[in-house]
């Protein structure tokens, strides 16, 4: 009798202990599973996230030597007109900004481009420059500025439907670019952005339309 009491006291405490361990490994598969849930989630972002980066096999297009004469003829007389310029003429002004060169591969080397028609290149770089101007003007050249300068233009360029990638380079010409060309003020979105796009547009018109198998502009 004594031994059924004690087998009974320690098959009830097994059974109290067993269901303890049991509670005990559900909490924990409970805390494991939406943990681990959240790290495969996490993984499978990153994983994709990263895939991005990789980029895809495109085949490119080869340029022709006859093609990369036009754009070189073009690049060179829309410069050389306005160095001309700039020298003989308007001697006094500054007419030569870096933003220039940028410009001179999209209207001269990617015609077709849509950041390389008139209306991109007059009114996105313009537009830039009056922001660049007004950023220097509120804020000096320092590097929250310049930082302005660029990002704000991207969104005038893109909300205006005139993006042209060389105009963010006009914008932070106008707070960095020392005081030949601080001193223009407000007319630096005139003379030198405004003046030196139309006499490259001019040029770009004029050589590109020379070419047989290339038009432009493609729109205005």
């Amino acid at each position: 009798m004594y031994l059924k009491v004690r087998l009974g006291t320690f098959f009830n405490a097994f059974l109290k202990v067993l269901h303890q361990r049991m509670t005990d490994c559900h909490l924990l598969i409970w805390c494991i599973l939406p943990s681990s849930a959240l790290f495969l989630c996490r993984e499978s972002a990153m994983k994709a996230y990263l895939g991005k980066m990789r980029g895809e096999p495109t085949p490119r297009p080869r340029v022709g030597w006859k093609d990369a004469c036009w754009s070189w003829l073009g690049a060179f007389t829309g410069m050389a007109v306005i160095c001309w310029l700039s020298s003989a003429w308007l001697s006094q002004q500054l007419l030569i900004v870096g933003s220039f060169g940028a410009t001179s591969v999209l209207i001269y080397a990617a015609p077709e481009s849509p950041f390389a028609q008139p209306s991109h290149v007059l009114f996105g770089s313009v537009l830039s420059a009056l922001v660049g101007v007004g950023c220097y003007q509120l804020l000096g050249a320092t590097p929250i500025s310049m930082a302005l300068a660029v990002s704000l233009s991207i969104l005038v360029m893109q909300l205006t439907h005139t993006v042209h990638p060389p105009g963010a380079a006009a914008a932070l010409i106008a707070v960095a670019g020392g005081a030949s060309v601080h001193k223009l003020g407000w007319w630096y979105p005139l003379i030198p952005i405004g003046a030196g796009c139309v006499v490259m547009l001019v040029v770009a018109i004029l050589v590109n339309n020379l070419a047989r198998h290339r038009r432009y502009p493609r729109y205005w």
